[in-house]
């Protein structure tokens, strides 16, 4: 569940491999909690029969998969800078073609070059929390039909505790290089008021913020927010 951008080293290059060697399974379902075991799963999307939907910084493309064998969408498509998660997500699930379509991508100039092209957009601590929200954003309004609605899930506060962030900036967190060296990424942490504000400011409508509690205490849990929102008709 990543974004890098092209022209930096792939920070998710070790994220997801142990897995990926043992579990080649199509998921059942998926769920939008930090803890991937409990609450609302993807039915919060609603029906997607016939419909156009993209998934932001898909990762292996496990929900992304779900949602091309269990529920008839026209396409599904799963985007992600990370070239060792496109390759990943193709060993995994290019079987899936053509109703899922795995690209390597930023995000943000994928969706500039698809205008009004989707009715649903996704992200499960995704792009939405890797990339710039300004541009993320915006980004995805454009690129959603009339009507059509943007649901991601994101950190409620650092894994550590921490507070979210009152305003829209960005936290350094760690991360690896593919030669397995020490250093950071940026990741936006933010207070559900902040969210609400920089949807409403990308011109989203019918804005809701659903806080998902933690099933289990201890270190790196978290809360989820589970944002929903809409393009204007």
């Amino acid at each position: 569940m990543g974004w890098v951008t092209t022209s930096t080293p792939d920070l998710w290059h070790h994220y997801g491999r142990v897995r990926a060697t043992r579990d080649c399974a199509v998921p059942g379902t998926f769920y939008w909690s930090w803890s991937q075991d409990a609450g609302p799963g993807p039915e919060i999307l609603g029906d997607l029969t016939g419909r156009c939907v993209g998934d932001l910084g898909a990762g292996a493309a496990r929900h992304a998969a779900h949602l091309a064998v269990h529920h008839q969408p026209a396409r599904v498509i799963a985007v992600d800078g990370s070239p060792a998660q496109h390759a990943m997500a193709s060993d995994l699930y290019a079987h899936l073609a053509p109703c899922l379509q795995i690209v390597q991508s930023d995000v943000v100039p994928h969706l500039q070059a698809m205008t009004r092209a989707y009715d649903v957009l996704y992200s499960v601590f995704g792009a939405l929390d890797f990339t710039d929200p300004h541009e993320v954003l915006s980004a995805a309004a454009a690129a959603l039909k009339p009507g059509g609605r943007l649901v991601y899930s994101t950190l409620a506060h650092y894994l550590n505790g921490t507070s979210a962030q009152p305003d829209a900036v960005a936290a350094d967190i760690p991360a690896k290089t593919p030669d397995g060296e020490a250093t950071t990424m940026r990741r936006w942490v933010l207070q559900q008021h902040v969210w609400i504000e920089l949807l409403d400011a990308a011109g989203f409508t019918n804005i809701t913020v659903e806080v998902l509690p933690a099933a289990t205490g201890g270190l790196r849990t978290a809360d989820t927010l589970l944002v929903s929102a809409y393009h204007p008709s």
